[in-house]
């Protein structure tokens, strides 16, 4: 644990601009391919991004350095997906591709519909607030579903590609440099949506940005997910129960599911996890469950050795909760670690800054701007804010949804470039609302279906008609209310 939290929140050094490729710097660089529009990429907002605009009729390409598409919902076993309805739980409002993905999962026996899903239940870690109707999925399902809904569009995805630097004309982003199997190669295209997660487009384009919270000096803490089968889900349920009256929050430090069996252990001496109570989420099959519960703070997700160390002490963090799952948990004294996400999952990096930077008062007051791409209920959820190291920030919202501002999706000093997921431009404690992968996959879908109105209308992201937009995000299924 020394070893990734002794690296601190870095300064602003973390968001000065990367290097910019003219084209007389591209000499060494293969020219392997064109679009007309480049997503860098491919998580939950990538996906609704490339596939949007691939609808659309434009020519799309979709780049990852990894193996498969979906982020941190697949490499990083993170779920379920939170919810997708509105404050009181009534109706479901994230809906467009978020939902036809959620659909294609059921049909293959991967998800369960999130009306079925009630908060404090096994399937929310047995939490209320915030977690009525979320979505448990399978993650290798999850995988096929994203393969296929990008082939069924037409968009040309490429793994193991890692985006390098822009390709840039002055101001306006035309391409990318990436690192491949094949050495580097660029990719020219006519626009550029930035899913990263971390902005890294945005951000080496030349686009100002923060890094975490400048007010606090802070980025939330990392986690790695993990998740683990052969339980005797009776049993547990039957531990957990009768304990729901304790459940509470003291001092922003979280005691719910298993409170009590990790005080035994921190009596034995068997537990130093930053954490008082471990979220368990029941999966798609009964005994198969999402263990939430490591956590390493100060992670700098754009460093490559601080990640490394967050990596392996996540690591050793698992292997600590198995022992403690074998050892104290009713019902997982056989549990089988099934595996642990081939990525760390991260909950805050960079926020690029554009003309508007949401703020979390917006969210708060359900304030659903003239120019709405999406509504939203998921509540502010800040982990770390409080300095401690289990202390966290929760505050649910006061209205029954907010919206999300397409002007959110605009970076600063960067032409034809859009943001998706949760590099937009919001402040940290809005981001810590919008950063989960239901509000991420809407704003993929909103930034490409305006990529694609951009290069079909002849116009800029600056300069598009917000009635076209929503003309079109309605056509998607897109739910505005």
């Amino acid at each position: 644990m020394a070893a990734a939290g002794a690296a601190v929140l870095p300064a602003m050094s973390s968001c000065s601009p990367g290097g910019i490729v003219g084209e007389a710097s591209l000499s060494n660089v293969k020219d392997s391919y064109s679009a007309d529009l480049l997503v860098v990429g491919g998580g939950p907002a990538g996906v609704c991004a490339a596939v949007a605009a691939a609808r659309k009729g434009i020519k799309v390409m979709l780049i990852d350095n990894g193996n498969c598409l979906g982020g941190m919902g697949t490499k990083g076993l993170v779920g379920p997906f939170m919810t997708c309805y509105d404050a009181k739980g009534e109706n479901m409002i994230i809906r467009g591709l978020f939902e036809e993905i959620v659909d294609r999962l059921i049909a293959e026996g991967g998800a369960i519909h999130p009306s079925k899903i009630r908060h404090t239940t096994e399937f929310t870690a047995w939490i209320t607030e915030g977690h009525d109707h979320v979505t448990p999925f399978d993650p290798e399902i999850l995988k096929k579903v994203y393969d296929r809904i990008c082939a069924e569009a037409g968009v040309k995805v490429l793994f193991h590609a890692s985006f390098v630097n822009p390709i840039m004309k002055g101001r306006r982003i035309c391409g990318a440099v990436l690192l491949t199997p094949s050495g580097l190669e660029s990719v020219r295209a006519k626009m550029v949506i930035d899913a990263t997660g971390d902005g890294t487009v945005a951000y080496r384009a030349g686009a100002p940005c923060v890094f975490g919270d400048p007010e606090s000096g802070r980025v939330q803490p990392a986690s790695l997910f993990f998740r683990i089968n052969n339980v005797d889900t009776d049993r547990l349920i039957a531990d957990v129960v009768p304990h729901l009256p304790e459940f509470r929050r003291v001092n922003g430090v979280s005691y719910r599911c298993l409170h009590w069996r990790v005080a035994e252990a921190e009596a034995a001496g068997e537990w130093d996890l930053a954490r008082k109570s471990v979220n368990i989420w029941r999966s798609v099959e009964k005994d198969q469950w999402v263990i939430n519960c490591t956590r390493i703070h100060g992670v700098d997700a754009t460093d490559a050795e601080n990640l490394t160390a967050a990596e392996i002490e996540g690591r050793r963090q698992v292997e600590e909760l198995m022992h403690f799952f074998h050892k104290y948990v009713p019902g997982c004294e056989k549990a089988t670690l099934m595996g642990t996400g081939s990525t760390m999952g991260i909950r805050e990096s960079r926020h690029v800054h554009g003309d508007f930077v949401l703020p979390v008062q917006d969210l708060i007051d359900g304030v659903i701007p003239d120019d709405n791409i999406l509504l939203s209920a998921n509540s502010i959820d800040v982990h770390g804010a409080m300095g401690g190291p289990a202390g966290g920030l929760y505050m649910p919202i006061q209205k029954d949804m907010y919206g999300i501002p397409y002007r959110c999706l605009l970076p600063k000093d960067v032409d034809g470039l859009l943001l998706a997921g949760r590099c937009i431009s919001a402040d940290s404690a809005a981001a810590g609302a919008i950063r989960v992968m239901p509000p991420a996959m809407a704003l993929g879908q909103a930034a490409g279906i305006a990529a694609a109105l951009c290069l079909t209308g002849g116009t800029t992201p600056d300069a598009l008609d917000y009635a076209d937009l929503r003309k079109s995000l309605l056509e998607q299924k897109v739910y505005l209310g």
